[in-house]
């Protein structure tokens, strides 16, 4: 009987899947293989999107069939690193160039561009997104721009554009469907956040053509069948969302006002706004939160591009670990941050700075100062940079989450979370299971099956949870530091 739920989360370091009982709400099946990063020169990041997309497929059969067959699998959602851009011939799904990742800067010039030619005014109103190479339109046009042919062939309709929502789409239905969620339309700077469609003026003003777009549709829904072939029967997919919109999902912060942050690569913290969008005046993203059941709920977003990739830069690069989880006992073992401070902009600083020139910066160096300052510097960065976000949220007028919900793998560290409640004076939330990207992905599958009636279900167990404990002298005492070595980052990189 086909009573379980096939997630297939893609993400920045990894591609997994995971099967779920829709009763339980618990894994039955999980896969997961590695995803190779590319960077052929400072500042660009690649991946291969054919490797995604074999490493989609081997996940999910290995998942299934974990799961005791196709036979078991009711249907598939898909959720994916966002931004990330690929572009491939329609005819054939050969992708034309490696996808360029979220992370890349390789597009600054051409953001910087139409930032002094007036446009982010316009740009953020429409999209509720600010000018930055992060997002996907200047990607899309670099592509066409500097691959031979392909804008005559875009314009033409004989090539795909998308994020890898709208990759994995296409290759999972035989190349039958080219299509995109809401979610990862609204972080394109090509859609309009009130009417829900591509916008002309936009798609001139980045020089994309229409037609290599693909049809964007609700986050529950058909969205298509995969081929027999594939897994041995057609399996219905009918959910999608962006990798932070899912796990605002699998969190159940459904209401106006819920608030999570995901500590993976990067980290995003999401706050649910309600049914229409609210325009940020503090550098915020206003985003499509998910559309299901006839209802679009919108949020405020802000984005951290650094955090569990400055944990690999510590183990990998800098040596001063030899795995990750080494880093709490580094910490706990000092009894200060011995006024070190590491601000990890090694891709740039996203909100609420967004500054694409700049990078990372070691601040207050002493003879006495070696590894360890620096390791639980850059744990510390995280529950800084966190703590701008929220005070951004603040500025908006967005209330003050009461509860912060946390997950990805950083959230492991104990000694992050407790320092993390301490800066931002919030009760830290770690639910008991923690895909909630994959989670998300499930439930909205789900819904769109038309297996359960509404996506409002908190995850089950019982979370972790984390009191702020520091005195608010303290506090002040280290984001003062804080504010002075990003200060000091900002002014190099507009030197």
């Amino acid at each position: 009987m086909a009573d379980l739920i096939l997630a297939l989360d893609q993400g920045t370091t990894s591609t997994r899947a995971i099967v779920f009982d829709p009763v339980a709400w618990r894994p039955v099946a999980t896969a997961q293989m590695p995803l190779e990063q590319h960077f052929p020169h400072p500042g660009w990041v690649e991946h291969d999107a054919d490797e995604v997309w074999r490493a989609a497929l081997q996940v999910c059969r290995e998942a299934i069939d974990q799961a005791g067959g196709p036979d078991r699998i009711a249907t598939l959602g898909l959720t994916n690193q966002r931004e990330t851009t690929v572009l491939w011939e329609r005819a054939t799904g050969r992708p034309l160039h490696r996808a360029i990742v979220w992370q890349d800067r390789r597009t600054a010039a051409v953001t910087d561009a139409l930032k002094a030619g007036g446009h982010e005014p316009m740009i953020q109103a429409a999209t509720g997104l600010v000018l930055d190479p992060y997002f996907s339109a200047s990607k899309i046009a670099w592509l066409l721009d500097h691959i031979d042919g392909a804008r005559v062939r875009a314009e033409a309709g004989d090539l795909c554009a998308g994020t890898i929502d709208a990759w994995l789409m296409f290759k999972l239905t035989g190349g039958q469907c080219h299509v995109t969620d809401v979610t990862n339309a609204s972080r394109t700077s090509l859609f309009d956040l009130t009417t829900l469609s591509w916008r002309d003026d936009l798609l001139a003003l980045f020089n994309v053509p229409r037609a290599v777009l693909p049809e964007v549709v609700p986050s529950a829904g058909p969205f298509g069948e995969t081929p027999p072939e594939l897994f041995g029967q057609p399996i219905p997919i009918t959910g999608c969302a962006g990798d932070q919109q899912a796990a605002l999902v699998g969190h159940g912060a459904l209401t106006p006002g819920a608030t999570k942050i995901t500590y993976g690569t990067g980290a995003f913290l999401v706050a649910h706004t309600g049914d229409r969008p609210v325009a940020s005046t503090n550098r915020l993203l206003s985003t499509v939160a998910y559309q299901a059941g006839g209802q679009t709920a919108y949020a405020l977003e802000g984005s951290i591009f650094s955090a569990g990739s400055t944990v690999q830069w510590l183990r990998d690069a800098m040596g001063a670990v030899g795995h990750s989880r080494e880093t709490e006992a580094v910490a706990q073992a000092l009894p200060d941050n011995g006024g070190v401070y590491l601000v990890p902009g090694f891709t740039g600083l996203g909100a609420p700075f967004w500054e694409a020139e700049a990078r990372g910066a070691v601040f207050g160096l002493t003879r006495d100062a070696g590894p360890a300052n620096i390791v639980r510097a850059g744990l510390e960065a995280m529950a800084y940079q966190t703590r701008d976000l929220i005070d951004a949220l603040k500025a908006d007028g967005a209330p003050a989450p009461r509860r912060l919900r946390v997950d990805g793998g950083v959230t492991a560290n104990g000694w992050v979370m407790q320092f993390l409640a301490d800066i931002t004076d919030c009760e830290v939330e770690r639910p008991a299971y923690q895909e909630m990207t994959a989670l998300g992905a499930a439930r909205l599958a789900a819904l769109g099956a038309g297996l359960i009636d509404t996506l409002d279900q908190p995850p089950s167990g019982e979370p972790a949870l984390w009191s702020p404990s520091m005195t608010e002298a303290e506090r002040a005492r280290l984001l003062a530091g804080w504010d002075a070595a990003v200060a000091g980052c900002l002014a190099n990189a507009r030197a």
